[in-house]
């Protein structure tokens, strides 16, 4: 492999700047008018239910899917270990792709945690080969990418992992994506010991050499890790395709703030339109996928957060 050219081929299809637009000052408003039916947005944004959202609700997945699709989610991220406890119990693929057709629901991402970072290279070969059983699972349900976030190497006591050895893991498990068609996002986590930044995961995927490299980011977590917003218009296509989106409330400072504090978007203080507006692009919708973890959402009927999720998304694109 020659590294001199694969990783400008790599960096040109990350950073490529595509005149990636500021956000205008007459959309910074919260009192902004939403325009949901004649918006551009809808070209440049597909509207996503991360399971998350209703993960506490213990619904299992067919029925996940069904509230999703009645909260009028046609797009939506599910768990890798809600897809196994359904086929554990009987249900199979050919019904799970039937339902989805059923339902017109398309499966954008799935979250799964294979420790494909360590350095132990016994348990992160295991990890790897976890990775590829699951990639091939969601292959045969039409789902094209999986969640790969530090897992194993995130907590406090975590060594630090070199980034140059990430970036030759991550090359590993996106060539898994060469057989399988489903290519590993390599997820920011702002609390993580390792790939906090918009710096390191950025690092690690030029790095990688492979052009199917693709960043999974997050408002969340891009407060958490302390990622200036101002550095977002440095990621040009084809880098993002699915973004996770969610706002946290104020006075939280992001060394105290946790994942159950997320909330809904619009009922925080998080940049999400500018963020929005930067990271849009014209020739592809980006998936914006709400991913929280709010116990107090968890507390309502499973339905009602569904349906206040998609008025609080259209609420948040309109006009970007």
């Amino acid at each position: 492999m020659s590294k001199s050219v694969t990783r400008r081929q790599t960096l040109a299809a990350l950073t490529a700047s595509a005149g990636l637009p500021l956000l205008p000052q007459s959309i910074t408003s919260a009192s902004a008018a939403p325009q949901l039916s004649s918006s551009p947005a809808a070209a440049s944004f597909t509207l996503c239910l991360n399971m998350s959202t209703i993960r506490g609700h213990k619904l299992g997945l067919v029925k996940e899917l069904e509230t999703a699709s009645k909260g009028g989610f046609h797009s939506v991220e599910i768990w890798i270990d809600t897809l196994q406890e359904y086929l554990k119990n009987g249900g199979t693929i050919a019904d799970l792709r039937k339902r989805l057709g059923d339902l017109g629901i398309r499966v954008e991402n799935a979250i799964g945690f294979a420790p494909w970072i360590i350095d132990d290279e016994a348990a992160r070969a295991k990890g790897v080969e976890q990775l590829q059983r699951e990639m091939e699972l969601l292959a045969q349900i039409d789902c094209k990418r999986i969640a790969t976030p530090p897992v194993g190497a995130q907590t406090p006591n975590s060594p630090v992992v070199d980034l140059y050895k990430v970036a030759e893991r991550y090359r590993a498990i996106l060539e898994l994506s060469d057989k399988t068609g489903v290519v590993p996002q390599l997820e920011l986590w702002g609390f993580s010991k390792n790939l906090n930044k918009l710096s390191e995961v950025m690092f690690v995927a030029i790095e990688s050499g492979h052009p199917s490299a693709r960043l999974l980011l997050d408002i969340y977590h891009l407060y958490k890790g302390g990622t200036s917003q101002a550095s977002l218009p440095l990621v040009g296509k084809p880098a993002i395709e699915i973004f996770h989106v969610n706002d946290y409330p104020a006075n939280f400072p992001r060394e105290k703030i946790v994942d159950a504090d997320r909330v809904f978007p619009g009922d925080g203080v998080a940049p999400i339109r500018e963020t929005l507006a930067q990271i849009k692009r014209s020739d592809k919708p980006i998936v914006l996928s709400l991913e929280v973890f709010n116990k107090s959402y968890y507390a309502q009927d499973p339905l009602t957060v569904t349906k206040t999720a998609m008025t609080k998304m259209k609420a948040m694109v309109a006009g970007v």
